[in-house]
C-alpha cells in the first residue's frame, strides 16, 4: 500500500523542480562567465558528476539553455556551448540599445525612495573602484547595475526580456575581455558613464538617463566590434 499523501507528492515535485532550476542556473552562469567557453562539449554523464545531480535535471537544464541560445544540440555531433560571432554581437546589442534605454527612462520616472538609496549605494561602489578597474569585480557590479535598472522600471515583461538579452551580451563581454585584454582599457569610461546614468535616474531625469543608457550600450558594442 502506498502511504504517500498528496502533500508528499507536491513536495517531491517541488524538490525536483528546484534541483532542475539550480542545475540550469549553475550551467547558465558557467556559460555566461566563460567558465564553459564557446564550443565546449556538454556531456550528460560529466555534468551529472560535476553538479552531483541525476540525468533528468541535466536534460531539463540543457533544453532550457538551448531555448535561451546558450546551447546547440546536434543529433550527430552532440551538445555544445554555442559559439559567438559578429552577427550575434550586432543583433543582441541592437535589440538591447532601444529597449534598455527606454527601461532606464522608466526607472527614472518610477523610482521610489528605497530604490534611490540603492542607486546611491551603487554610485558609491563605482567611485570606490581603482584605475584601471579589475575585470571580475567590475563585471559583477555592472551586472547588478543593469538588473537594478530593470527592476526599477517596474515592468515584468521588460525585465524578463532585458535580463535575457543582458545575459547573452554579458557572455560576449566575458569572452571578449579574456581574449582581448585591451578592452579593459576603455572601462574607466564605462564607470563614468554608469555613474552619470544612475545620477540621472536618482534625479528623475528620464530624458538624460535614456540618452546615456543608449550611448552606453551602443558605444561598447562598437568598441568590441573594432577588436573582433
Amino acid at each position: 500500500m502506498d502511504a504517500r499523501t498528496p502533500e508528499d507528492e507536491a513536495d517531491k515535485a517541488e524538490a525536483g523542480s528546484t534541483l532542475a532550476e539550480r542545475t540550469y542556473l549553475q550551467l547558465r552562469e558557467d556559460i555566461i562567465t566563460a567558465k564553459l567557453v564557446p564550443g565546449t562539449p556538454l556531456r550528460e554523464s560529466e555534468l551529472m558528476r560535476r553538479l552531483d545531480v541525476g540525468r533528468t535535471p541535466v536534460r531539463e537544464a540543457l533544453l532550457r539553455l538551448q531555448r535561451d541560445g546558450f546551447v546547440d544540440v546536434n543529433g550527430r555531433r552532440g551538445t555544445f556551448v554555442t559559439n559567438i560571432d559578429i552577427s550575434d554581437l550586432s543583433a543582441i546589442y541592437e535589440a538591447r540599445a532601444r529597449i534598455e534605454s527606454w527601461a532606464t527612462r522608466l526607472a527614472a520616472e518610477r523610482l521610489r525612495e528605497p530604490e534611490r538609496r540603492e542607486a546611491q549605494g551603487l554610485i558609491a561602489e563605482l567611485a570606490a573602484f581603482s584605475s584601471p578597474p579589475e575585470r571580475e569585480p567590475l563585471l559583477a557590479l555592472d551586472r547588478r547595475i543593469h538588473r537594478f535598472i530593470y527592476r526599477a522600471a517596474k515592468n515584468s515583461y521588460l525585465y524578463d526580456t532585458l535580463d535575457h538579452y543582458h545575459n547573452l551580451s554579458l557572455r560576449i563581454l566575458h569572452v571578449a575581455t579574456r581574449r582581448f585584454p585591451e578592452l579593459m582599457l576603455g572601462l574607466d569610461a564605462v564607470l563614468h558613464e554608469q555613474t552619470l546614468m544612475l545620477e540621472a535616474v536618482c534625479r528623475g531625469d528620464g530624458e538624460t538617463a535614456e540618452r546615456i543608457a543608449l550611448h552606453h550600450v551602443l558605444s561598447f558594442e562598437q568598441d568590441v566590434r573594432k577588436i573582433i
